[in-house]
């Protein structure tokens, strides 16, 4: 049963790093593609004020979809802590916790929080850099 139970934590937590990965990847591209978008429309923007109402839409998409990702990316830093705390209770439990070094849980928050860095700094960087080229 432990077997069980280990794959099942271990499945859990791969599951839980491409559900990360897709997160992240989808607001990187999102943001560069807006910024790309934006910036193509700026010089039309100074004329015609319905290409600066798109403009503003795209940064509100942008704003919207890295709330959920942020959202999303601390949701699977918890689970991911919570599926590795139960990991570790089984290795002590079974007496191979040694092999597991502890230290990689304050690895994972940090990894976490520079990933959130970066998909909150494109997007501020994504949403403004158009507005300051107008």
């Amino acid at each position: 049963m432990i077997t069980h139970v280990h794959t099942h934590i271990t499945s859990e937590l791969q599951q839980n790093t491409r559900t990360d990965t897709i997160f992240i990847l989808t607001a990187i591209i999102l943001n560069l593609i807006t910024l790309a978008v934006n910036s193509g429309m700026v010089e039309k923007s100074r004329t015609e004020s319905s290409t600066l109402v798109v403009m503003f839409v795209f940064v509100t998409l942008i704003v919207l979809v890295n709330i959920v990702v942020v959202i999303g990316l601390l949701k699977g830093r918890q689970t991911r802590m919570k599926l590795v705390k139960g990991l570790l209770a089984m290795y002590r439990d079974q007496k191979v916790d040694q092999y597991y070094d502890t230290s990689l849980l304050e690895n994972y928050n940090i990894r976490y929080n520079l990933f959130i860095m970066v998909v909150v700094f494109t997007g501020i960087i994504a949403a403004v850099v158009p507005f300051i080229l107008r």
